[in-house]
């Protein structure tokens, strides 16, 4: 199992704490295969965080979490979105 935890930088401070949730949302409900995922927008910066089995370099968590974005935010040119960190968890440690 792999934690992976990416950052976005750049959004527009009135759309970042929307944009966290719809994001949240659209994980937990269509995107099940991240287990325990967490969106937040704090200090003008938007971190997610989830788990998977298979994304060992956290390129396919980038993807989805950029289609997201792109869906939700109009004006989202001035952000990018950067691989925080992903750390093996769980069995076999």
């Amino acid at each position: 199992m792999y934690r992976v935890t990416l950052v976005c930088k750049g959004l527009n401070h009135s759309v970042g704490s929307k944009v966290s949730n719809y994001i949240l949302e659209e994980f937990k409900e269509h995107r099940n295969w991240h287990i325990n995922p967490q969106c937040k927008w704090l200090n003008n910066i938007l971190k997610f965080t989830s788990e998977t089995d298979f994304d060992d370099d956290g390129q396919a968590t980038l993807d989805e979490f950029g289609d997201c974005l792109v869906a939700c935010v109009e004006d989202y040119c001035d952000s990018k979105i950067t691989i925080e960190s992903v750390e093996k968890v769980g069995r076999g440690i």
